[in-house]
Parts: structure tokens; sequence; C-alpha cells
């Protein structure tokens, strides 16, 4: 969710409601403490969501592909892990005595959410069936193995059912596709073994809308929710009768994590901003940064500012451009009223590398006769990959609640964890807390966030994150 997703998102959000788009103002917009993180990595200038999510999740720089670990760790040699691990700022939460929670609209052992709670050399190794046999043999373990293992999380929402469950085992939603069906090799059914280890809590496993919507918050202790085999579907695409959106399942995190006094930290991340971008989709991407905002409102609806410390912010950005001179409330999603040289119309958003290029005897494509605001269309591209890369400028940062204004300003993306955890007074330098009477609470919500040292109670975290603070982040 670079700034490019960000303004475009704005005018669609407004053009949604049948206003010119321009002026509307997003949730975002009203966040009064606005910085910038640099999001390069330590071996890349242009970095991927593993390694972003490792710095400002656990304040540490990294490399590419990396989850949860120092750049000591190469990218898929496990024998460099060992000893090189870094816990985040949810594991920092939950030993102060906060409940935590991540909510996602990919699968909950992607990067993103993973590097919540994982340590690993690849950001790849969902389920021990994606591991080399050589890492397993070294004493590596897989991500959705660490789910259950390193932190005790009390609130998972997203995808990923199919990491969960031993090869072959059916799809409760999609029985007769072989691609939705388990994938594990050691035989083990993490939901089970989840479920077990919560005896005597009230510990609820959902999969569906129906049993999602009849969970009671009041009355629950711990809540997974895995509504797809992989990644949820497409905002435009979801089945509301099957699948919640990222409103509901942010609303349902906050309400179970807010009942403990000490506060929470939640994470939220619309994660398939990322992904539609990847496939040159700009309108499904831009839907997807619109649903997340809807997010971040309900985020803040739930929580009080005074003491709920909330960051929204990108874990890095997509070669995506906004050009062409548009009239004043043209769709985001037109074309430019202005041809090129070569007397063909072009389209106001663009990749600059991605499936989108195409050239015919030389020449672009005709789109005079062309819907450009489908929902799968794919955007022109200046150069041809596979899947759009991305880009390495600096990512928003905003901010709002106790100490949100040491988010100004344009920092190391490694920053945001510190920044966070000196908020909320957890972490391991607590010596600015020593002199409260009482022990702040911390509710992060994260969207691809944290508190002060005074008397705060909560810190709402929402990431592309809510890759997004609540914390919230638009990730990969």
């Amino acid at each position: 969710m670079g700034i490019t997703t960000y303004t475009a998102a704005r005018i669609l959000k407004g053009q949604l409601q049948n206003q010119t788009g321009e002026e509307t103002v997003m949730t975002m917009d009203t966040f009064p403490n606005v910085g910038l993180a640099k999001t390069y990595s330590v071996d890349f200038q242009i970095a991927d969501s593993a390694a972003t999510a490792t710095a400002y999740l656990c304040g540490v720089k990294t490399n590419l592909n990396t989850i949860g670990v120092s750049a000591a760790a190469r990218n898929g040699a496990c024998k460099t892990q060992r000893g090189n691990e870094v816990t985040s700022i949810l594991k920092w939460a939950k030993d102060a005595g906060k409940s935590v929670g991540i909510v996602t609209t990919t699968r909950v052992q992607h990067a993103t959410p993973a590097t919540s709670y994982a340590h690993s050399a690849s950001r790849k190794w969902y389920s021990d069936a994606d591991m080399p046999e050589a890492a397993k043999k070294d004493g590596c373990t897989d991500i959705a193995s660490q789910m259950l293992k390193n932190t005790d999380i009390d609130v998972i929402i997203g995808g990923g059912r199919k990491y969960m469950t031993p090869r072959g085992t059916k799809d409760p939603e999609y029985p007769a596709d072989f691609s939705s069906r388990g994938k594990r090799k050691d035989g083990r059914n993490l939901i089970d073994e989840w479920q077990k280890m919560k005896i005597g809590k009230v510990a609820r496993y959902v999969w569906n809308q129906t049993d999602f919507s009849a969970v009671d918050p009041e009355t629950t202790d711990y809540l997974m929710a895995l509504f797809e085999p992989g990644d949820l579907r497409f905002e435009v695409e979801r089945d509301p009768k099957m699948d919640p959106s990222i409103v509901e399942t942010t609303e349902k995190a906050i309400r179970i994590l807010q009942k403990n006094p000490k506060g929470f930290f939640l994470l939220v991340e619309g994660g398939r901003i990322d992904q539609a971008h990847h496939a040159g989709r700009a309108s499904m991407a831009l839907h997807e940064a619109v649903a997340l905002d809807y997010a971040i409102a309900k985020g803040l609806e739930l929580t009080n500012e005074e003491e709920t410390l909330t960051v929204v912010m990108a874990d890095h950005s997509h070669p995506f451009t906004f050009n062409g001179y548009p009239f004043r409330g043209q769709s985001i999603l037109g074309k430019s009223p202005l041809w090129a040289q070569d007397m063909l119309p072009y389209t106001t958003l663009m990749y600059g590398n991605g499936p989108g290029h195409k050239l015919t005897n030389g020449k672009r494509p005709d789109l005079r006769n062309v819907d450009t605001k489908t929902k799968d269309y794919v955007q022109m591209a200046a150069v041809p990959t596979d899947s759009a890369t991305h880009s390495g400028e600096d990512v928003a940062v905003l901010a709002r609640g106790p100490m949100a204004h040491l988010f100004q300003g344009v920092q190391e993306q490694n920053y945001i964890a510190h920044a966070m955890a000196y908020a909320a007074c957890v972490g391991a330098d607590l010596r600015h807390c020593q002199a409260q009477t009482v022990a702040p609470a911390l509710q992060t919500t994260f969207t691809h966030a944290g508190n002060s040292a005074g008397g705060i109670q909560d810190f709402t975290m929402l990431s592309s994150l809510l890759s997004a603070l609540m914390v919230v982040l638009v990730l990969m």
C-alpha cells in the first residue's frame, strides 16, 4: 500500500459513493501524526514482506525471505537460523500479560502474520511438506507448527487450513478439490492439537461465516478461524454467506481481546492488496485497500483513543503509477483523455513491470473499446514480468492515540517496533515505565499497532500494514 495505492483508494472510495472522489476523506486520512519508513532490507534495496515484517514487528532489519531472525540467518539455510531468532512485539505484549491476536486476509502462515510468532530461514516453509529434508534434519520446524508452539495467541483469523492437516485430508468446504486438501507429511492435525491445548478454556475453531457469527466474544477465550485452504478470497469476490469481511473479523478480534484489563495487541493485515498488485489488477488492489480503511474505522469505533495507540502503515510499495491528466471526477480506473504519441489511449493507473506488458508487432493494445474498470482487467506494464515486483520508496506511517507523535518524521522501518514497545511499556527496556503506579495496557490493532508511559490502557494495531497497527498493515 504505497502512496499511489493510498491516493487511488481514496478516490475509488469516494467514487463508490457517487462522489468525484478526490476530496474524499478516508479514515486513514484522519490520523494526525504522519511519517515515512525506509523499507530496504539488509541485503536488498527493495525488500519483501518477510524482511519488512521482521523490521516493524521485531525491531531488526534482516535478509530477504527470512522471518523472525536477524541478518545472521541466510535465506533457506536452516543451520544459520539457530541462535539468531528475534522475537516480535506480539510476544513482548503477551509476556506483559496482554491478550494478542492476528487478523489477515491471507493464510495465517504468510509472511506478515507469521513474523509475529515464528522464526524461519524461509518464509515459504508453511508446513513440513514445504521444507527440504535437510532443513528438518537440521532441526528447523515449519511455520504452521510454530504457531501453536511459540506463543499463546488468543485470536487467529485468516486462511491456511491445508497447512494444518495431514496430507490428503479433505477440506470441509471443497472436499472434491485435491489442491485444497491437507498437506502435512508428519500426520499431525494442528487444528485438533490446538483445541486439545485449550482444555479448560472456551476455545472455538470455525471455518465458515455461520459458525463465526455464532462465536460470542464475551464468553470466548480463544478463537481460531480459518476460512479458506489458502489465502482468503478478494473482497469483491467474497461470498458473504461463507466468509466474513475484514471489518467483521477485526471487530470480533477486538471484542474478544479487549476483555483483558491489561490490554491487548492486535495485528490486522490487508494482505491481498499486495497480491492483487502482483497480478497487475489495480481494481482488485484498490477495493482491498478500501475494505481495509473500513476495518480501520471499525477499530477506532471499538477503542478509546485516549488509551489506544493505532498505527497504520504499509510494509512496502509496488511499481504502481497514477498519470495522464485525467479530469476531476473521472473514474480512477479509466483512461487518460490525452492519448500517447502512438495515437492510442492509456489508463491513468499503470505498472512499471508486470503481466500487463503486451505488444503486438511493436504496438500497444488499442483500449478504445476495452472496459478497463472491471475487476479482472490487467493494467498495462512497461516491462514484462510474470508478477509485478515490489518497489523501494518509503511508505507512509500513520498514528493516533497515546505517544502517536513518536511516529512522525523519516525513520528506519525497524524503529516502528521499538516505538510501539516504548509507548506500551512492553519489551526488554522498561526504565521509562518504572515511575508508573499502574502498568499500562497495550491494545494494538495492526493494519500491515501500542502506548505511552502514563496510564495507557490499550494498544490497537491493525498492516498492505491494518502488509495492516492497531497495527494495520497493507502487505504482501
